[in-house]
């Protein structure tokens, strides 16, 4: 379904879930990589706070603001022709209630141009996803392993294992989905708690670490892309665009230093 529209929306995400097609989700933080992925046919573009991490150099999500968030979400938006763009609430953005989450969300859809914001937590954030909601904005929530939270997991933890974990993992899904969440982001949930959601919740749920029962995948695409020596290990590098680049990079430093470039057919005769 999702393949043939000129641009995906919000009653795409719930239409591809009823007919049991697998949305496709990357996160982009610039124009360049969020047109290459926009033309491949990607669903949804993500400009996450992982930006922090990616592209900034911080060791954690919790440094990035909402200022530095709203020049990559603008990019991304401008360069999607297609997509569905979604962008972050950084940490302290929206914790404070309703009306701190309301004033983010207006400012990033003002500014940016995206199709919908991202916010992390269950029933603790149900009231700023019914304000959020209720403004008009749509709000895809973000739970299991929730990076702005992971100096109280104690790190990069699987979240839900147990029954009593679970279960409350289950009823946070079923909060911010009944406060208007049009989308679930689970990260690092075991498959089967995440296929239970899944099912038990109208809107389609995105897995990182979560099975293949979800209702669609994303991942950071410098992990797809095998830009770094490292990648979690729930993320399956689908190239290594890291080495080519450095190959290439080793080649014109090369030709520079060598003299044999530019050459004839690289500039301009008088």
């Amino acid at each position: 379904m999702t393949q043939n529209v000129k641009r995906v929306r919000v009653h795409h995400l719930r239409q591809a879930k009823e007919q049991g097609e697998r949305l496709s989700m990357l996160t982009a933080y610039d124009a360049v990589t969020a047109r290459i992925f926009d033309e491949a046919g990607v669903d949804m573009l993500l400009v996450g706070d992982s930006i922090g991490n990616t592209m900034h150099g911080h060791t954690t999500t919790l440094p990035v603001t909402v200022d530095d968030l709203i020049p990559p979400a603008r990019a991304v938006a401008r360069a999607a022709q297609r997509a569905f763009v979604v962008v972050d609430f950084p940490f302290g953005s929206y914790e404070a209630g309703p009306e701190q989450a309301l004033a983010t969300g207006v400012r990033l859809m003002k500014e940016t141009g995206v199709d919908a914001v991202k916010l992390e937590g269950g029933r603790r954030v149900a009231r700023q996803i019914r304000a959020l909601t209720d403004a008009g904005i749509p709000v895809v929530g973000h739970l299991g392993y929730t990076p702005q939270s992971e100096n109280l997991f104690g790190g990069p933890r699987v979240q839900g294992r147990g029954d009593v974990a679970a279960e409350r993992l289950s009823e946070d899904a079923l909060a911010i989905t009944e406060a208007g969440a049009v989308a679930i982001v689970l990260e690092m949930v075991p498959a089967p708690l995440a296929a239970r959601i899944t099912e038990i919740v109208a809107v389609p749920t995105i897995g990182i670490g979560a099975g293949a029962q979800c209702d669609g995948q994303v991942l950071v695409w410098v992990d797809m892309a095998g830009m770094t020596d490292w990648s979690p290990r729930f993320a399956k590098r689908f190239g290594e665009v890291g080495a080519a680049l450095k190959a290439a990079a080793t080649s014109y430093i090369d030709e520079v230093r060598g003299g044999t470039f530019p050459d004839a057919a690289h500039q301009f005769d008088a």
